[in-house]
């Protein structure tokens, strides 16, 4: 006797979280729509029957059906990773940034340096995903209270093969010392503004075992510990510099700009630790080596540029620790930095960012 059944193909295209005050998730599917009359000896395909059935069912019910195929539609090796249970997941997430910069350089035989931090941003967020598309809803107290100023927008990234880590701040919360031979000006909120772009893509090679969204999106579970290989191009760039809001308090104060820009290629390596069944602890480093910038520092309108090739360095780190306290309930962490390690005889620079998340997180 025939038994008849649909098989959905979907392929997942990509998926994508952007945070802006914080987090909104968006995935992107194809969909193909076969029926297949079963017999003990032979398998006949007949799309045209499949689809005039397919199209019978209500919307809601194709969008369902769709959706469950194409999350438990799995390239990787389940003996490593698989799915979770639950058609539903709630998150609440706790999530900091923060931003450090160290500048120096010699124009005219006078010694400059500069060593600002921006405001640390604090959002609480939650988030619903089900069947791998999410929405969430994020606020920010202090913005609310108009204590931070600041924007910032964060962009990750974490798929099969590709990953990506964006941000792109603008600040004029940014507060240390600049120093300028034996004069040392200590710099406050408004004096100095910055706008300010971090980019690392990277590739998983051994991306049947390992998996950056159990670490990160908690989409999966690393089932045994694995590690790969990876490959990684790195950007940073932007500006700082002094306000007319500092000129206006301290008319003898310098104006600063510096402007860094510089490209990384190299790469690392990650590793997925699963110790018993509930921890998963990942580790990785992905150090690149600049290969063009253009780095430099504008002191009164005299500018030191940084020499276009030097040995240099953008180091990306990610940590995350997962705990399943049981099969629907999980908690954990993950950091997220990137630090540039710019020396040449004219113009050193050094920038720091990073993102700390916590998250206790439901299935159901």
């Amino acid at each position: 006797m025939y038994r008849k059944f649909f098989i959905l193909v979907i392929a997942l295209m990509g998926s994508l979280t952007a945070m802006a005050d914080d987090t909104i998730s968006i995935d992107t599917i194809s969909i193909d729509t076969i029926y297949i009359y079963d017999t003990p000896d032979t398998t006949v395909v007949d799309t045209a029957t499949a689809n005039s059935a397919f199209q019978e069912l209500s919307l809601r019910e194709r969008v369902r059906q769709r959706l469950t195929a194409n999350y438990y539609k799995i390239r990787f090796d389940s003996i490593y990773v698989i799915r979770p249970i639950g058609k539903v997941t709630l998150k609440l997430r706790v999530n900091q940034t923060g931003n450090t910069f160290h500048a120096k350089g010699t124009i005219r035989d006078v010694y400059s340096k500069a060593d600002l931090a921006t405001s640390h941003k604090t959002t609480f967020a939650v988030a619903a995903i089900y069947r791998g598309i999410g929405v969430g809803f994020a606020i920010n107290p202090a913005k609310w209270g108009g204590i931070y100023k600041d924007y910032e927008f964060n962009l990750n990234f974490y798929s099969r093969r590709f990953s990506l880590d964006f941000s792109y701040q603008r600040s004029e919360s940014l507060s240390g010392d600049i120093r300028r031979g034996d004069t040392m000006l200590r710099m406050e909120k408004d004096d100095v503004e910055m706008n300010m772009v971090n980019f690392a893509a990277t590739y998983t090679f051994n991306h049947r075992k390992f998996s950056y969204q159990a670490a990160f999106t908690q989409s999966y579970i690393q089932r045994r510990s694995a590690g790969s290989w990876l490959a990684c191009l790195s950007y940073q760039g932007g500006s700082l510099k002094t306000t007319d809001a500092l000129k206006s308090r301290n008319p003898q104060s310098p104006e600063v700009r510096i402007y860094l820009g510089h490209v990384g290629i190299g790469g690392g390596y990650g590793y997925n630790w699963v110790l018993g069944r509930r921890w998963l602890l990942h580790l990785s480093v992905m150090p690149t080596f600049v290969v063009f910038n253009r780095n430099n520092l504008t002191i009164n309108g005299e500018r030191k540029k940084a020499e276009h090739v030097r040995f240099n360095m953008i180091f990306n780190e990610r940590l995350a620790v997962v705990f399943n306290i049981s099969p629907r309930f999980f908690v954990g962490a993950t950091l997220v930095m990137n630090n540039s390690v710019f020396d040449d005889s004219n113009v050193i620079i050094n920038q720091n960012k990073w993102r700390a998340r916590g998250f206790f997180g439901m299935r159901l």
